[in-house]
């Protein structure tokens, strides 16, 4: 019987995982909340930067490229954004593309960027992650940059939504700063 009990939860755990129906991995574009206070773009999808790995090795910094092309995350509560409230525009630091600005972000202690919604037209692209992470991933629908993580947690927020974003994945654009349209 002692032999049995260390191998018990993981048949359990297999046994769970066998029950369960496996979403494919899907991929949609985030298009504008009409209730949110964004700019007022029309929806078109951006164009697209392709590039090879070489090419943004060359143009990125190594943190930013194991970020925005590796996936990986930044340490909580080290990037220089987390508690940046300034006016402006955040931009993927990878392609410029415009993504965020300072009226959806909030502070959610999380110690990293939180914003409630997107820019206004097609900027972001969400990936809902496979099995078991089930997380839902944030890209630049303009270069496919990594950017962070969407999470329905955020109730306090218009959307209910907190898109957790790295900020070595952003450029700040303060509102002096952004070009006017």
């Amino acid at each position: 019987m002692k032999r049995l009990l260390p191998i018990l939860p993981l048949t359990l755990l297999l046994a769970a995982c066998e029950n369960q129906t496996s979403t494919p991995l899907t991929s949609v574009t985030v298009p504008h909340n009409p209730s949110t206070p964004t700019s007022t773009e029309p929806a078109t999808m951006p164009e697209k930067i392709e590039k090879t790995a070489a090419e943004w090795k060359s143009t990125l910094t190594p943190q930013q490229f194991l970020v925005l092309r590796q996936k990986h995350t930044e340490r909580a509560f080290t990037g220089e954004y987390d508690e940046k409230f300034d006016h402006g525009t955040y931009a993927c630091a990878a392609c410029g593309a415009e993504l965020f600005t300072s009226e959806t972000k909030f502070n959610s202690g999380c110690g990293w960027p939180a914003f409630y919604a997107a820019k206004a037209g097609n900027t972001v692209k969400l990936t809902r992650e496979p099995a078991p992470d089930t997380r839902t991933e944030v890209t630049c629908a303009r270069c496919d940059s990594h950017l962070g993580h969407i999470f329905d947690d955020a109730p306090q927020t218009p959307t209910g939504q907190r898109y957790c974003i790295n900020s070595v994945s952003l450029k700040f654009i303060p509102a002096a700063a952004t070009p006017k349209k």
